[in-house]
């Protein structure tokens, strides 16, 4: 309503499209944030609720396509409000790829926040004398870029990080906030990320190779010969990032971005499926699940680790395989046993508040007593009863050669060099650059 105009003014009609729109958005906005409530692991528990507040976010978003002009003129809708309900499904297909691994979301989560940035959705926020809407477009900038480091878009990244490095300078020069720092961690840690990304190997003769991380058509190298092809499928992946020597506050490292790259098949982008190119509307997903489902856990405790690997084995189907990778610092023994068991040679640290000096974890225990706060090999022998692949990248990678197959399931170890070749040290600026991490903890 405009000037002095009541509502008895507004037709019927008009009325009943304002009030379906605030109970659209306010149901909205009640099931979006009841997503933080639901469990982080389990295939089933979340589905029926996500796929509520996605049916919502839809209605929404066609309600105000088709009632556009009444939106403007009787309930004063502003861009950034359709800005704001188009980044949330940005969100929504970015969770969902999260949750069931489908690349296919990370292009859908793209589109919308791509058309948000076209359509300069957020450009009148910073006319308006709110600072909470101008950390509404810096968070949405912050998830852009996330998503486009996903899809491997480095051009688009390195142009989305001038824009909010400029938008982060407006920010803290108008409004004099206390969060500066924050923010301008958040272009550090990208910096660093981009720097670190793509990966960089060398081949015979010593020169650097730039290699893709995802699976492409035509790029799988062909079975040996004699080898039998659909015996054991790669189900589930457990992806532990827990290095000291990384940014921080951090969720993402790079060596758990490069896997979970290196576990999934390029995006198929589902607006060319569907038909729908062009058009700015959530998408059906696709029939079958093409990647193996991942859980991306950053410096989790030893209850958290085991609370996942738990719900992973037992969700496990029939001829599947659980894949572990362990990037984290080694945790060494600290006296020599009689007996050397699978609890005597440490292992990969877990998640603590206990003190570290100069990256290294201060030892407050009796020399006589295991590490409690380490993922010891035995820790893992309960969940040899099913196919194990195990992918130990870590100072004490040795810890795990002893790995012991109790149960006679297929297990297979991998096991990292525990230190640089001199050959790749030259390559590696430092441990900073190599354990570089994006932080996605404070602007998602």
């Amino acid at each position: 309503m405009t000037g002095a105009e009541t509502e008895d003014d507004i037709p019927l009609g008009e009325r009943k499209t304002v009030t379906d729109f605030c109970y659209l958005l306010d149901k909205s906005k009640q099931l979006f944030n009841g997503l933080r409530d639901l469990p982080q692991y389990g295939h089933k528990q979340w589905q029926s609720y996500f796929g509520r507040t996605f049916d919502v976010y839809t209605k929404l978003w066609k309600f105000q396509q088709q009632h556009r002009q009444v939106l403007d003129s009787r309930y004063g809708l502003k861009r950034w409000q359709i800005g704001e309900v188009a980044s949330k499904i940005g969100q929504l297909y970015y969770h969902y790829y999260l949750r069931t691994s489908e690349t296919s979301y990370l292009n859908e989560a793209f589109s919308f926040y791509s058309a948000i940035r076209q359509r300069s959705y957020y450009f009148q926020v910073n006319k308006e004398d709110r600072p909470e809407l101008v950390v509404k477009k810096l968070r949405y900038y912050a998830r852009y870029i996330v998503v486009c480091l996903l899809l491997n878009k480095m051009d688009l990244v390195k142009v989305l990080v001038k824009e909010l490095s400029e938008e982060i300078e407006d920010y803290t020069q108008r409004f004099n906030t206390e969060d500066q720092l924050e923010w301008n961690l958040v272009l550090q840690e990208v910096a660093a990320f981009v720097e670190a990304d793509p990966v960089v190997v060398l081949n015979d003769n010593n020169s650097v190779v730039v290699t893709s991380n995802r699976l492409q058509e035509g790029t799988v190298p062909p079975l040996e010969q004699g080898m039998v092809v659909g015996q054991l499928v790669l189900a589930d992946a457990l992806i532990i990032g827990n290095c000291n020597n990384q940014l921080t506050p951090v969720e993402l490292t790079i060596d758990m971005f490069r896997m979970l790259q290196a576990l999934e098949r390029e995006p198929v982008n589902l607006a060319t499926q569907t038909s729908k190119q062009g058009t700015l509307e959530p998408n059906e997903k696709p029939a079958k699940r093409e990647n193996p489902h991942k859980y991306l856990l950053y410096k989790p405790t030893f209850s958290q680790l085991f609370t996942f690997l738990s719900a992973s084995f037992k969700e496990l189907p029939a001829n599947s395989v659980l894949l572990v990778y362990l990037s984290a610092t080694g945790v060494f023994p600290t006296g020599h046993s009689d007996y050397e068991g699978p609890y005597d040679f440490g292992g990969v640290l877990t998640n603590t508040n206990r003190d570290v000096v100069n990256g290294e974890t201060v030892q407050k225990r009796n020399q006589a007593q295991k590490e409690m706060h380490c993922l010891h090999p035995g820790d893992l022998f309960p969940f040899t009863r099913k196919p194990l692949f195990v992918i130990v990248d870590s100072s004490n990678s040795t810890a795990y050669k002893n790995f012991t197959n109790l149960f006679g399931q297929p297990l297979v170890c991998l096991l990292s060099p525990t230190v640089y070749p001199k050959s790749v040290q030259g390559v590696c600026n430092s441990k900073t650059t190599v354990h570089s991490s994006i932080n996605i903890k404070k602007s998602l």
